[in-house]
């Protein structure tokens, strides 16, 4: 946990360690990426506002050497530093001030989406030039590797496997984040602004179904502009 409000890192760890978990706080932004970066660091709970610097430039550093989940912690009101954040490689967030549930919550929520898991008995899933294959985590686009996160790999599997379908926002929102979707939320949404990035030449293979969801293109003729 990084953050420099040492009461509160006080009262965060004695809760989380009641929960099960073990806890190591540092209160500035060098000390906190020197302790991210250890070896056996299963998730990191990252403030924004830190001395030395900032939660965004840690975040940065972070994803240049680990792929290790972190939850950000932002001002109420911030929707900025939200989106920042999950731009970065953030896999969630949650505004101050919370409910020490609802951490722990989402804690557990991405820690199941990264727990070892065994060799995945889903067959390959290749549509519209993209290609899955759920045994290796890898994925591909016209034949070319694309690195995905843990989430994003998950996403798309599901939204490939379900092509033509449209699955709700609320519906993946409980499936990634154990939670109902609200309209102000937008972790789902900029993990699928990641994938399009990262997957989209000009056609939209993952279309906005206003109002109710996403939808994978089932054919290339459905692949077309939104």
């Amino acid at each position: 946990m990084v953050d420099d409000d040492a009461e509160l890192c006080s009262l965060l760890t004695e809760f989380l360690r009641r929960e099960g978990f073990t806890v190591d706080c540092a209160h500035d932004g060098h000390q906190g990426l020197e302790m991210a970066l250890k070896p056996g660091v299963d998730l990191v709970v990252l403030d924004v506002m830190l001395p030395g610097i900032d939660g965004f430039e840690i975040l940065k550093r972070l994803r240049q050497q680990s792929k290790a989940p972190v939850m950000m912690l932002t001002a109420r009101g911030e929707d900025v530093d939200r989106i920042v954040g999950l731009e970065l490689g953030a896999d969630d967030y949650l505004p101050k001030p919370f409910n020490p549930k609802e951490l722990v919550a989402r804690i557990r929520a991405i820690l199941r989406r990264y727990a070892p898991r065994p060799p995945a008995p889903a067959s390959r899933v290749e549509m519209n030039g993209i290609a899955l294959n759920p045994g290796t985590r890898e994925a591909s686009s016209n034949g070319k590797p694309v690195e995905l996160t843990t989430f994003e790999f998950d996403i798309l599997e599901l939204l490939m496997r379900s092509a033509g379908h449209v699955l709700s926002r609320d519906a993946l929102m409980e499936n990634f984040y154990s939670r109902k979707a609200t309209p102000f939320d937008r972790s789902l949404d900029m993990h699928i602004s990641h994938l399009r990035k990262k997957l989209e030449n000009g056609d939209a293979l993952i279309k906005t179904i206003r109002g109710v969801g996403y939808q994978f293109a089932s054919s290339p003729e459905d692949a077309g502009a939104e």
